[in-house]
């Protein structure tokens, strides 16, 4: 199934070492603990999270100007909607090398502790729970971008191994998900346990509680499940009070915030060029010097080590007006407008991406004129410090608002206004000039369901683009509103029975291709069905494992008949 790719032999001691010498005290431990975070920080790990979180949603654009290469050609085949099975961006093997490296410590660790006496069951509790955790995300990547995947919970410890297994279905791989997290929040670090990097560069149980929300909040779109919902909530208001805790008020701050969120001059600061902020909940580590954060680099910034002006994406055109119907920003005056893309302003096709590029802050007292600034080249190619952010507490409200949504009952039902004061406060955080009384953002314009769920969208476009999430925002809003969606089943089995796939939802699909300055149409007539939201199987992976079954989206090279 996963190939040789799958044995990190990187990070992994050759064979006789690990049946041998390794495995005897609490370093070796340690060492693969951090090998399999290592492993996540890898340029094929980043460059699938981008493609596939961002660039396929309406926020990023491939630049035209760069030379043909395979990225360029891959990600222009995705582009137009006509991704082949031997597309890069379709290989799972870089995940999958993440899940065996968990895998192994798994296995192996809990014997050290009859080895080395230092090695305590706390210790190895501690490291089983960040280990259960980094393979349910991994899956959970897995599923929102392939849905029917092999799912193994064995450490293979040579290439030489059988590892040829079918798909499963997945429900069954999100509830194997969910009972990993369960049980690692059981035996979780402590939010509080570490002061530096490790307090969000480890798994902790505020991470897991978040994965557990957003996993929650997932299968509780795909099966119009309260229960699901009601778990989200559950999780998200464990995240939320756990940061309250930890806060630490300001020297200024005379009344203690409601939610420790850092105030808009000082937001994108704390969060994209110090990192590891206060509200930042997990983020992968990227110091430049050991490791270099190259695929947000070479996607966002630069796409090879020369003079290059930019990356293999730009922003689309959506972020550089105010107020239109197709505008992220509601009103200039919001701090994400200036400071999310270099050169916003009306008339462009596209704009650089500035989050995580820049290690520069605007003169927040004069960010008038800022349109007429030229991209800076603030961060050198080479040593590329641009931590990962997978969670952090404004995505966690807005999370929740987005369940409290679903599960109202009717328009001014109470969680409506709860989910409309935890998008206001997120909001209100980033405005820098009038009142919320005099802006759009009143509770009279957004007090139906209908309404306060495209409010929670916008509002997450707006504080978490280019941060891994709109894709699987806009499936969520598309699942919530499609009928007869079956996750207990995978799709080869659905087409070899005959059923119709269901077909996507008109509002989901004019927003994905709202990117495209001419052919939406045509764009949105090639993923009219489910199928079509996901990415194929490589076909290298199906000739070496004659279990797997392709996505039926990519079985047949008719495209008249794929797509309709």
């Amino acid at each position: 199934m996963m190939m040789v790719s799958c044995i990190d032999t990187v990070i992994l001691p050759d064979d006789k070492t690990v049946d041998e010498d390794f495995w005897k005290t609490k370093s070796d431990v340690s060492l693969m603990v951090e090998g399999a975070y290592k492993s996540m920080v890898s340029s094929d790990v980043i460059s699938r999270l981008i493609v596939w979180g961002d660039f396929r949603s309406d926020e990023l654009l491939p630049v035209s100007s760069i030379s043909s290469n395979a990225t360029v050609n891959a990600l222009n085949e995705i582009d137009a909607q006509n991704t082949q099975t031997d597309n890069t961006f379709a290989s799972w093997a870089c995940l999958y090398s993440v899940i065996n490296n968990c895998n192994i410590v798994l296995d192996k660790a809990e014997g050290v502790m009859s080895i080395d006496p230092s090695y305590t069951e706390g210790d190895y509790q501690t490291d089983r729970s960040q280990m259960l955790a980094l393979r349910a995300l991994c899956y959970f990547y897995l599923v929102r971008n392939f849905r029917d995947i092999p799912y193994n919970a064995h450490a293979y410890m040579t290439s030489s191994e059988e590892m040829n297994i079918p798909q499963s279905n997945p429900d069954s791989v999100l509830q194997c998900c969910i009972n990993d997290l369960v049980e690692a929040e059981k035996s979780a670090l402590d939010p509080t346990a570490f002061s530096d990097w490790k307090r969000v560069g480890h798994i902790n149980r505020d991470a897991i509680d978040a994965m557990l929300a957003d996993i929650y909040l997932w299968r509780g779109s795909v099966m119009h499940s309260d229960a699901d919902y009601m778990k989200c909530v559950e999780y998200c208001d464990k995240v939320i009070e756990s940061k309250k805790l930890q806060h630490v008020p300001g020297r200024n701050e005379v009344v203690v915030k409601e939610y420790p969120l850092a105030d808009g001059t000082q937001a994108f600061t704390n969060i994209f060029i110090d990192q590891n902020a206060e509200e930042s909940i997990f983020e992968l580590q990227f110091d430049g010097r050991n490791n270099s954060n190259v695929a947000l680099c070479q996607y966002l910034y630069k796409y090879r080590n020369t003079n290059s002006p930019n990356g293999y994406m730009k922003a689309s055109a959506i972020f550089g007006t105010v107020g239109s119907g197709a505008a992220v920003y509601t009103q200039t005056g919001d701090y994400r407008y200036l400071q999310n893309c270099y050169a916003v302003g009306t008339g462009a096709d596209a704009y650089d991406v500035r989050k995580m590029v820049t290690q520069m802050e605007w003169n927040i007292n004069n960010p008038v004129g800022m349109s007429g600034q030229s991209r800076q080249a603030d961060r050198a190619y080479d040593n590329f410090a641009q931590n990962y952010i997978f969670y952090r507490l404004s995505d966690v409200m807005l999370m929740k608002a987005e369940a409290e949504t679903a599960l109202a009952s009717d328009n001014n039902d109470p969680q409506l206004r709860d989910a409309f004061n935890l998008v206001q406060y997120v909001n209100s955080r980033s405005i820098y000039s009038g009142s919320l009384g005099n802006d759009s953002l009143k509770w009279s314009y957004y007090n139906t369901k209908a309404s306060m769920e495209t409010l929670v969208l916008q509002e997450r476009l707006r504080e978490l683009c280019f941060e891994g999430k709109r894709w699987y925002d806009l499936l969520r809003y598309n699942f919530r509103h499609v009928d007869g969606i079956d996750y207990t089943t995978i799709l080869a089995a659905q087409e070899d029975a005959g059923k119709t796939f269901v077909r996507n939802d008109a509002n989901m699909l004019n927003w994905a291709t709202r990117k495209y300055t001419s052919g939406a149409a045509a764009a949105a007539s090639k993923m009219r069905t489910e199928p079509y939201l996901y990415m194929p199987i490589n076909q290298s992976d199906i000739d070496v494992n004659a279990l797997l079954r392709q996505n039926p989206a990519y079985s047949d090279a008719d495209e008249y008949k794929k797509n309709y």
